[in-house]
C-alpha cells in the first residue's frame, strides 16, 4: 500500500473511533513550509484553542498534494518527515503538557524487544542510554519505527514537553499513562537528576537475599529461634508506632474512597499485633524444618542416600493491603531459611515501611538486614517478574484481577489463588441450629477474606423448612445481602445472582437449591475455585461422599470454612493459601517453603556401567 494510501487508511478508522463516542473532529492539513512562517504559528494555536473549546478534536496531517519534499514521509531534509516527528514539532508549537506516541511494543527497549536479553526502558537518560541501545526493523504499523520515535521525544522533551512512548496496542494504555502508571518509557529534559544514586535494584536486593539466606542456613537451629522470638518482641514494644503509622494509612485510604474490604484488610485492629506476636513464638517453638532427613537409604554396601529438607531460595511477595501478611511471610521465612522480596501496595506503604524496619532491626548483623528486601523505588510488579534468575517463587497476596495478572506474566512459578469462591452445603439430614451457627459465621466473621462462604448451596427437601428461614433471617439481620441462583430466585422471590463464579469479599452471598449431595458437588466442581467448601449433615455416608469427591484444597465436614487458615491449622502462620496441584496445596506455611535435596555418602564408589556395583536399596532407620 502507498504511503499516502496508508496514512488515509488510518484517518479513517480514527474518524470511525470518533464518531462511535460521538466526538466532532476536524483534520488540520499543514506541510513544511508552514512551520516557516510566524503568523501560521501562531494562528495555529489560536486553531487548536479554539476547537478543543468547541470540544473538537483535532487531527493532523501532513499535506501531500503540495508538500514541498521530494519523498514526503522518508525524505529527513525538512522541518519534520514523519508522522512522529509532526506530533513532536505540534506539541512544542503547542506548549503541550504532554505527548503520547503510540508504538506495536510497549515503550523503549534496550535492545530489538524480540530478543530474550532486551529490558524496557522506564525513563530515557541520554548519558546511559543513547550508546547501549541497538535498534531493530522498523514498526510493522507507521513509518519511521522506533528510531523515528526516540527521535522526535528527544528533541520535544528538551523543549518542555514530557514524552511517553507505549503500547498503542494494549487497553487503556493513554488513560493509564495519565493516571501517572509507569508504563511504557518516559523522556524529560530533567530526567538525568531522577536518576537515583544509591538505589538498590531489585535485582541486587535479591541477590544480597540470597547470600543472607544461606547465612541464616549455617545458624543452630536455637539461633533461628531467637531471631523469631527477638521479632515478636520488637512488635510489641513497638506497637504505638505501628499502629499510628498504619491508622494514617487507613485514613488515607478511606479518603481516596477504596472500597470497605480492601480498607478492612489494610487495618491493623487492636489485638492484630499481640496475635501477630503470638503466631511468632508458636512458629519459633516448632520442631526446627531445615536440614531434616525426610528418607535414608542404603544405595549399595557403605553407599547410603539421604532425602533432606532445605530452602527454596528467594521469594518474591507481591500483596495488596495486608501489612499482617509482611509480617506472617517474613516470619516464615526466617523459620524456613528463606531469602525475601517484599512489594507491597501503596495503600499500605507507611505500615509496610515500619513493619519491615522493626523486622530487619531484630535480625542479627551475622545473617544480614537484607534477607528481607522491601521494594520501595519506583521498580513495578512487571520488572521483579522477569528476575527468574534470581527468585525462585512468586507468592501474590491480593485481588484476583492481581493474582491472574501475575500468574501470566512470569516464567517464576507462583503459589496462591486467584478466588476464593468457597461454598457450605446444607444437606437434607443437618442439624439446623448447627448450620446456622456455621453459615453466620463463615459469612460474617470476616467477610474480606479469602475462606468466607460466598455460596450456599442448600437440598432441595429444605425449601420450606422454619430452620432455613431462620438462617436467611439471621443472614439478613447482620447486613448480608442475599442473591438467588435460578432456582432460589424463583422460590424465594429474591434478587437474581449475576454468577456464580463471582467472589464478592463482602456482607453478600449466593443461595441455590440442589437436589443432593452428587447435585452440590457438581455445583462446586463447576463454579467453585478448589479453595475450602463445607458439607453440614448428620449421615456419615453422605459427609464421607463430600469428603472424597470434592476437589478442592480444604474440605470439612460440619465445621466453618473460616478455619481454612495457616494459624488454625497449627502451621504457626502462613504465605497465603494455595489451590493449585503442585507442590504446597491449602494454608502454606513452613513445609510449604521447603523443598528437598540429596545427600549420598559413600567409600571411593564409581558406577563404571554398574559392573561392580550390587544395588541394595533398602530402607535405612532415621538418624
Amino acid at each position: 500500500m502507498a504511503t499516502a494510501d496508508r496514512t488515509r487508511t488510518f484517518m479513517k478508522d480514527v474518524k470511525r473511533v470518533i464518531i462511535k463516542l460521538d466526538v466532532s473532529s476536524s483534520q488540520l492539513l499543514v506541510t513544511d513550509s508552514d512551520f516557516e512562517n510566524p503568523n501560521f504559528r501562531e494562528r495555529l494555536c489560536e486553531t487548536v484553542e479554539s476547537l478543543l473549546d468547541l470540544k473538537v478534536v483535532p487531527i493532523f496531517n501532513e499535506n501531500d498534494a503540495i508538500s514541498t519534499r521530494k519523498a514526503p514521509y522518508e525524505d529527513s531534509s525538512g522541518i519534520f518527515w514523519d508522522n512522529d516527528s509532526l506530533a513532536g514539532l505540534l506539541a512544542i508549537e503547542l506548549k503541550a503538557d504532554l505527548l503520547v506516541l503510540l508504538s506495536d511494543v510497549d515503550g523503549l527497549y534496550s535492545g530489538p524487544p524480540s530478543e530474550p536479553g532486551s529490558k524496557i526502558i522506564h525513563t530515557y537518560i541520554k548519558d546511559k542510554h543513547y550508546s547501549g541501545i541497538t535498534f531493530g526493523d522498523k514498526s510493522r504499523v507507521g513509518r519511521g519505527g522506533m528510531t523515528a520515535k526516540v527521535k522526535a521525544a528527544f528533541v520535544a522533551s528538551n523543549s518542555g514537553t514530557p514524552v511517553v512512548i507505549t503500547s498503542g496496542f494494549a487497553s487503556q494504555s493513554i488513560v493509564r499513562v495519565l493516571q501517572g502508571e509507569k508504563i511504557g518509557t518516559l523522556f524529560h529534559k530533567d530526567a538525568s537528576l531522577w536518576e537515583p544514586s544509591k538505589d538498590v535494584s531489585a535485582r541486587e536486593m535479591a541477590v544480597a537475599a540470597r547470600e543472607c539466606s544461606r547465612r541464616l542456613q549455617n545458624l543452630s537451629s536455637d539461633e533461628r529461634k531467637k531471631i523469631l522470638l527477638d521479632i515478636a518482641d520488637a512488635l510489641e514494644q513497638n506497637e504505638d508506632l505501628i499502629r499510628t503509622e498504619n491508622e494514617a494509612d487507613v485514613s488515607a485510604a478511606q479518603d481516596a474512597g477504596y472500597q470497605k474490604s480492601l480498607v478492612d484488610r489494610l487495618t491493623l485492629k487492636p489485638e492484630k499485633i499481640a496475635s501477630l506476636a503470638k503466631s511468632i513464638r508458636t512458629l519459633a517453638n516448632m520442631e526446627d524444618p531445615i536440614n531434616q532427613i525426610l528418607k535414608r537409604t542404603e544405595v549399595a554396601e557403605d553407599l547410603v542416600l539421604e532425602k533432606t529438607s532445605c530452602p527454596l531460595g528467594v521469594l518474591l511477595i507481591v500483596f495488596e493491603s495486608r501489612p499482617d501478611a509482611l509480617v506472617q511471610i517474613a516470619s516464615l521465612a526466617v523459620r524456613s531459611g528463606n531469602g525475601l522480596l517484599l512489594k507491597g501496595g501503596k495503600e499500605a506503604m507507611r505500615s509496610n515501611t515500619v513493619l519491615h524496619k522493626v523486622i530487619t532491626g531484630a535480625i542479627p548483623d551475622n545473617v544480614g538486614q537484607k534477607l528481607i528486601g522491601l521494594v520501595t523505588s519506583r521498580d513495578e510488579i512487571a520488572d521483579l517478574l522477569k528476575l527468574d534468575d534470581v527468585i525462585d517463587l512468586v507468592i501474590p497476596r491480593g485481588s484476583n484481577k492481581l493474582v491472574s495478572q501475575i500468574k501470566a506474566s512470569t516464567k517464576i512459578p507462583v503459589l496462591g489463588h486467584a478466588d476464593g469462591i468457597c461454598h457450605v452445603y446444607i444437606d437434607k439430614s443437618a442439624d439446623m441450629n448447627m448450620a446456622k451457627r456455621i453459615v453466620m459465621d463463615a459469612k460474617t466473621d470476616y467477610p474480606a477474606a479469602c475462606n468466607a462462604m460466598e455460596t450456599l448451596l442448600v437440598h432441595k427437601d429444605l425449601i420450606k423448612a422454619p430452620g432455613l428461614d431462620d438462617i436467611l433471617l439471621s443472614l439478613k439481620t447482620e447486613g448480608v445481602a442475599i442473591y438467588g441462583g435460578p432456582v432460589a430466585h424463583e422460590v424465594l422471590c429474591i434478587p437474581k445472582a449475576d454468577s456464580f463464579h463471582h467472589e464478592y469479599s463482602s456482607m453478600a452471598c449466593t443461595i441455590e437449591f440442589v437436589d443432593d449431595v452428587q447435585s452440590a458437588i457438581n455445583h462446586i466442581h463447576r463454579y467453585g475455585s478448589a479453595h475450602t467448601d463445607c458439607i453440614i449433615t448428620t449421615d456419615d455416608k453422605v459427609a464421607e461422599t463430600f469428603l472424597r469427591q470434592v476437589d478442592s484444597a480444604a474440605v470439612f465436614h460440619n465445621a466453618s470454612t473460616r478455619f481454612s487458615d495457616g494459624a488454625r491449622f497449627g502451621l504457626g502462620a502462613e504465605v497465603g493459601i494455595s489451590t493449585g496441584r503442585i507442590h504446597a496445596r491449602g494454608p502454606v506455611g513452613v513445609e510449604g517453603l521447603l523443598t528437598t535435596r540429596w545427600i549420598m555418602r559413600g567409600s571411593g564408589q564409581v558406577v563404571n556401567g554398574d559392573k561392580n556395583v550390587a544395588y541394595t536399596h533398602k530402607n535405612l532407620p532415621l538418624q
